[in-house]
């Protein structure tokens, strides 16, 4: 069963209020299309102090604290309690579910990391907190290219994910 299990990465989200800002192939409607059967509102972002770190053996990112760096993404909006489990059951276990702080406009252009990594406590009513995941086991040196992903592995991605989202029972989803 997919959903928020007690203490697990979605108990500090209240689904209904938070933004979830995607940086790798949640970005494309392709993939949200087959994973939520609609593509929420997508925010274009930039997010400082961050990357989206190519993967050993995966052709999705992981986004990882890197001082100089600037990842592009989006801010999902909109998404109900269903969606959001099934967007955290969808990631791999090495994500953990962070706040990051676009300031006081989280559709502002510049983001920046929050100088208390653990948000958490605060996030409910900070007005620039977004959720977001965040890498912790290995990555490549390299950075992740959404336009690489797109032309070599967006097609067989998006179809992947429509056979992995029949696996999942509506009821666990529809909330």
């Amino acid at each position: 069963m997919i959903g928020n299990r007690p203490g697990g990465r979605l108990a500090r989200v209240s689904t209904t209020e938070h933004a979830l800002f995607v940086y790798g192939t949640l970005q494309f409607p392709e993939v949200l299309l087959p994973l939520l059967g609609r593509c929420p509102d997508l925010a274009p972002v930039e997010l400082t102090g961050w990357r989206a770190a190519a993967l050993p053996g995966r052709v999705y990112p992981g986004l990882v604290s890197s001082v100089r760096a600037t990842v592009r993404g989006v801010v999902l909006s909109g998404l109900s309690a269903g969606e959001w489990a099934v967007l955290d059951a969808f990631e791999d276990d090495e994500y953990d579910l962070r706040p990051v702080d676009f300031g006081d406009d989280p559709g502002a252009r510049w983001g920046r990391r929050p100088e208390n990594p653990d948000l958490a406590g605060t996030a409910r009513s900070a007005p620039g907190v977004v959720w977001t995941y965040v890498w912790t086991a290995d990555v490549t040196p390299h950075d992740w290219r959404a336009e690489e992903f797109a032309a070599e592995h967006l097609t067989v991605f998006a179809t992947r994910c429509a056979g992995w989202r029949r696996t999942i029972e509506p009821t666990d989803c529809n909330s």
